[in-house]
Formats: structure tokens, C-alpha cells, sequence
């Protein structure tokens, strides 16, 4: 592995400072919760991806090191790399004890790397790019020749219920942008449109690329309290909510909890995830 103690590097200071933030706090305090809500895709990445017993895996955007595990149980020596100091914390918590992982706080899109990992696979963290092109560039630097990438990353809003319904429930409560917000810019959804991921990921050198579409239910909450607490901290909605004054914010509320409430069963709101499930060799 690389130096662990790398520097990070500073080219998309926007989201390094966003995820040192109240961010990267909320998700490791939400880190069990974050986990069993993407279990069903996480476990999907994690069979496409097909760690081998003595593979070196170098994981994107690990976060608190749900997937980094999961690899290092199939056998593989694991480096997980996160701008995300607060996430890292958590993530050696997890593994410690246990030889053949590190983690790093770094961005991923400038490390240096040494070009012997079987594989580069990322569960959502790779959409977060100020230079797209350049950053998969470097990480296919990362791979033996015969190495694999493996990523999963959101489809449109749109076509992910779990996000949306509450999302579009508070947009009249949102004033209205003062530019035109660029749908391609870094953030969760900014690998929506797949003519444009496989123009990036052609630009960048990789062969054999394949960007399937990958769909499934998420168990968003058990009810509906816990689902407004989860979406009001979690994600495109809470950057909203933060936003509004205390009066408007209660009207948002109301109004994504009442959109919400339509789609609770008795074993409680499991909505619809699409993604793109990506896979492409060096």
C-alpha cells in the first residue's frame, strides 16, 4: 500500500471541508443506520466486485468502512481512502485489531498511487469529483494491468423514490436558486446522466466498460417518526431544511411527512433505489 499518511490534497476543498464538517459528523453518528439502509446495494457492489483471497482492493470514499470490512473478510488487503477525517475515525475503530487494512485521509483524485490493486471499487464515492476525468485518470493508476473497477453511483433523483418523495414534497418551500444549478456538479447525483459517466470513464483510458442499471427497495424507516429524523439529517433534504427559517422548515416538514405517510405499510417505508452498478478494466 501507499503511504498512509499521505497529505490530502487540497483540489476539491469544497467537499473536503463539507465532509470535516457537520457532515461527516452526522453520518458516523449514523453510521449503523447508513449501513442497514444500503445493505442491499452494498451487497451487490460487493458480489460484482468478486474480492479474491490476496487481492489488494483499494476502496473510494470508504467512509466509516462498511464495504473496506466486507472486502477484507472476502481476503483481500484493503486500503481505504476518505477526505473525511470524523468518518476515518470510526472506520479504525471497526477494523481494529485486524492486519492487511488502512485508511488514509486523502483525496482520492490526486493520491499518489502504486499501480498493484487487483481492484478500485467505491459505494458512492466517487461522484464527488471537481475534475472528473482527471481524478479516474489517477485512479487507474492505482491498478495491476490486469486490474478491475467496480463502483456503484445514484441514478437521477427522479428515479429514486427513497430520496425523492420528501425532496419534491419541500421544493416550494426552497427559494429558488439565484443560477441555474448544474446537475453535473459534484454531489450525489452528478453521474445521473450515463452517456456522461461513459464519456468520463473513456476519456479516462478504461476498457470493457459496462454501466448497468441496478435497482432494489431500501428499508428507509420502521416508521414514520424515525424517517422524518433520518431524511431531516441525511442528505440532499437536510441541505435544504438547513437552509429555511424555523417557521418555513416546520412547513417543509409537515409537508414531506405528509407525502411520506402515504407510502407507510406495516413493516414501514421501504421505497425504490436505482443506480448505476459500473464495472470497466485498466
Amino acid at each position: 500500500m501507499a503511504d498512509a499518511n499521505a497529505e490530502t490534497a487540497q483540489d476539491n476543498q469544497a467537499q473536503i471541508e463539507f465532509w470535516n464538517g457537520e457532515a461527516g459528523d452526522t453520518w458516523t453518528q449514523t453510521q449503523e443506520r447508513m449501513d442497514a439502509l444500503l445493505q442491499p446495494l452494498s451487497d451487490e457492489l460487493l458480489r460484482r466486485a468478486a474480492a479474491q483471497a490476496g487481492e489488494r482492493a483499494l476502496d473510494v470514499g470508504c467512509g466509516c468502512g462498511a464495504t473496506s470490512l466486507a472486502l477484507h473478510a472476502a481476503g483481500a488487503a484493503v486500503w481505504g481512502v476518505d477526505v473525511s477525517a470524523p468518518m476515518l475515525v470510526r472506520a479504525r475503530e471497526r477494523a481494529q485489531g485486524l492486519s492487511d487494512i488502512a485508511f488514509s485521509q486523502t483525496d482520492a483524485a490526486t493520491q499518489a498511487y502504486t499501480a498493484d490493486h487487483q481492484l478500485v471499487i467505491s459505494r458512492f464515492g466517487v461522484m464527488f469529483f471537481d475534475d472528473p476525468v482527471a481524478a479516474f485518470k489517477q485512479l487507474r493508476t492505482a491498478l495491476s494491468d490486469d486490474g478491475r473497477l467496480v463502483f456503484l453511483c445514484w441514478q437521477a433523483p427522479r428515479e429514486n423514490p427513497w430520496i425523492a418523495i420528501a425532496g419534491r414534497a419541500v421544493q416550494p418551500f426552497q427559494p429558488e436558486p439565484e443560477t441555474p444549478i448544474d446537475p453535473r456538479a459534484p454531489g450525489p447525483f452528478a453521474f445521473a446522466d450515463r452517456e456522461y459517466l461513459q464519456d468520463i470513464l473513456q476519456q479516462a483510458g478504461y476498457a470493457n466498460i459496462s454501466i448497468e442499471s441496478y435497482t432494489t427497495n431500501l428499508l428507509l424507516a420502521r416508521n414514520l417518526d424515525e424517517a422524518m429524523d433520518f431524511q431531516s439529517r441525511i442528505g440532499p433534504l437536510a441541505r435544504g431544511l438547513a437552509e429555511m427559517d424555523e417557521a418555513t422548515r416546520e412547513q417543509a416538514l409537515h409537508a414531506a411527512r405528509t407525502a411520506l405517510a402515504e407510502h407507510l405499510t406495516d413493516e414501514g417505508l421501504r421505497l425504490g433505489a436505482a443506480t448505476w452498478l459500473v464495472t470497466a478494466t485498466k
